[in-house]
C-alpha cells in the first residue's frame, strides 16, 4: 500500500475500539480492487463525538463506520439520514458527499444478505422469531419486513419493549404479520416450534457459561437457528440447535455483509466479499 496526498481515508469511530476487525476487512478489500483508500480505527470518547464527526468534513474523509456506543448519539451531528436509519434511530455508516454527512444503517441488510449467501434462505413469506428487542433486533426487524417476511414475532424479557418494537414495525410495514411475547411460557414454546428462522439478537452467549436465551426443547430439523454473536463461533444456543437437527448460522456473515454495504456506499464499487471474509477468518 502506497499512501499519498490522494489517498482517501475511511475508518471507524467507537469507544473502545481495540477489538474491531473492520480495518483488516476493509483494507484487504481496498487492496484487492486496487483502490487508493485506507481504513483506520479511531477511539472516540463520548464527549468528543461531535468534534470527531466534524473532522470527517475537515479532513475530507470518504466516510466512517460507527459502532458502540455512538450509533444513536451521532445522529444530531449529521446532515441527513436514509429512511432506514431514520426508522431505526441508529447509524452505523456515514458517507461524506459534497460536504454533507449522510447517515446509513447497513446492519439489517447485512444480515439478510448473509441469510441469502451463507444459508441459501429467502426470507419472503418466512415465519421468523427475534429474541430480544434492542438495537440489533430493530435493525433486523425492519430489514426482514422490507424483504417480505410473512410473520415476525419479537420475544423479550421486558414485554413492553417487545410491544414497542412490534408497534413500530406495524406502523412502518403492513405486509408482515407482527407479534410480541415474553421469554417464557407455553406460548413461546409454540412460537419456537412454528418458526422457520430463529434469531438471537441479544448478547447472551458471549460468555462461555451463558445458557441459551430460550429453551431449546421445541427446536427441530428444518429450522434455521441464528446467533448474531460470532465469537465464540458456536454459542450454546447453536450447539443445542444443531443437536436437534436444525441448521445454524452465526453472526460472522452479518459482520462481513454490513461492511460490504458500507464499502459500496463509500466507493461505488462492488465489494470483494470473499476477500473480506478471508481477511477476518
Amino acid at each position: 500500500m502506497i499512501i499519498s496526498g490522494q489517498t482517501k481515508v475511511a475508518g471507524i469511530f467507537g469507544y473502545p475500539i481495540g477489538h474491531t476487525y473492520s480495518p483488516k476487512m476493509h483494507n484487504a478489500a481496498f487492496g484487492q480492487l486496487g483502490l487508493d483508500y485506507i481504513y483506520l480505527p479511531f477511539q472516540v470518547a463520548p464527549d468528543k463525538l461531535g468534534q470527531a464527526v466534524e473532522s470527517i468534513r475537515a479532513l475530507n474523509m470518504a466516510g466512517v463506520n460507527i459502532t458502540v456506543p455512538h450509533k444513536q448519539k451521532v445522529i444530531p451531528f449529521l446532515d441527513e439520514l436514509t429512511e432506514e436509519a431514520g426508522l431505526l434511530g441508529a447509524v452505523n455508516t456515514i458517507l461524506h458527499k459534497d460536504g454533507r454527512l449522510i447517515g446509513y444503517n447497513t446492519d439489517g441488510r447485512g444480515f439478510v444478505s448473509s441469510l441469502e449467501a451463507d444459508a441459501g434462505i429467502d426470507v419472503c413469506g418466512k415465519n421468523i422469531l427475534l429474541i430480544g428487542a434492542g438495537g440489533a433486533a430493530q435493525a433486523l426487524g425492519i430489514s426482514l419486513a422490507t424483504a417480505g417476511a410473512g410473520c415476525i414475532s419479537i420475544a423479550n424479557r421486558t414485554i413492553s419493549k417487545a410491544k414497542e418494537l412490534a408497534d413500530r414495525l406495524k406502523r412502518a410495514y403492513n405486509g408482515s404479520d407482527i407479534h410480541y411475547l415474553g421469554l417464557s411460557g407455553k406460548h413461546l414454546s409454540d412460537v419456537i416450534g412454528q418458526a422457520d428462522i430463529i434469531i438471537n439478537c441479544t448478547s447472551i452467549g458471549l460468555k462461555a457459561d451463558d445458557n441459551p436465551p430460550i429453551s431449546t426443547d421445541a427446536l427441530h430439523a428444518g429450522q434455521l437457528v441464528c446467533d448474531l454473536i460470532y465469537n465464540p463461533a458456536k454459542t450454546k444456543l447453536l450447539e443445542q440447535a444443531q443437536l436437534k437437527g436444525a441448521s445454524i448460522l452465526n453472526g460472522l456473515g452479518m459482520l462481513i455483509y454490513q461492511g460490504a454495504a458500507a464499502f459500496e456506499i463509500w466507493t461505488g464499487k462492488k465489494a470483494p466479499v470473499d476477500t473480506m471474509r478471508h481477511a477476518i477468518m
